[in-house]
């Protein structure tokens, strides 16, 4: 009986072990439960737009005449006397009837050769007081300079970015210019200049605006790359008249 006690009494320990841990891992299994977290969202890609290039093939480093205390841009034309300003004008008409080669430009050189005709007279006069300006405030080394400042003129004419906008403006004007006397040369020429001149102020203005959308890109996407040649070949001084065969 003893035995049969002392042997009981242990089982009833053992058993009372037992469903002590079944309770403790019960208890254990009630607790909070750890949830797997998702992993983070991949980081959103960033489109990269394309990066600014110049406007119509031009250098990605090109002096562009700047605007004046008056607001205007400070260009070969600005600020000249009547006379220089008939002579530019029948400068970039000579730069236009050597440079428009379009079938839809080809009247150019027919009207030029027109235009040099009809006012001969007016034009030697023209020339006669240009030299006389150049001459007064230069001296009688007037002819460097003023060869100097001619070649800009052709120059400024011959920049090949503007070369389309430039050649339609030049067929408008010479057609107008074919029922101007030469009494009202000058006239004339005051209000055509501008005409010419207006596709390379536009094509300044949207240089201007190029190289502040390439800051701002630079700005926010980091150094650009370098930009290709242009696709237009630089012309660095317009063909002389003599050279086209046409009369200066």
């Amino acid at each position: 009986m003893n035995g049969f006690g002392s042997n009981y009494r242990i089982r009833f320990r053992i058993l009372g072990i037992g469903m002590t841990g079944l309770a403790l891992a019960a208890l254990a299994g009630c607790g909070p439960k750890k949830v797997a977290s998702a992993p983070p969202p991949p980081a959103p890609v960033v489109a990269i737009p394309p990066q600014p290039y110049p406007p119509m093939g031009a250098s990605n480093n090109m002096f562009v005449p700047p605007f004046n205390p008056l607001g205007m841009r400070q260009t070969i034309n600005t600020g000249i006397s009547a006379a220089q300003t008939t002579w530019n004008l029948r400068s970039a008409y000579n730069v236009a009837a050597l440079n428009c080669l379009k079938p839809e430009h080809a009247q150019l050189v027919v009207n030029y050769r027109a235009f040099l005709k009809d006012h001969a007279k007016k034009l030697l006069a023209v020339n006669k007081a240009v030299d006389a300006e150049f001459k007064a405030k230069h001296g009688a080394s007037f002819i460097r300079p003023r060869e100097a400042y001619m070649t800009q003129v052709y120059n400024y004419f011959a920049l090949p970015p503007t070369l389309p906008g430039f050649c339609d403006a030049a067929m408008a004007v010479s057609i107008e210019a074919q029922t101007v006397k030469s009494a009202d040369l000058d006239a004339f020429a005051m209000r055509a200049l501008p005409q010419l001149e207006q596709p390379f102020l536009t094509f300044f203005n949207s240089y201007d605006q190029y190289r502040v959308d390439l800051a701002a890109w630079q700005t926010r996407y980091g150094p650009p790359v370098t930009l290709p040649a242009p696709t237009i070949p630089v012309t660095t001084m317009a063909p002389t008249p003599s050279s086209a065969g046409l009369p200066q």
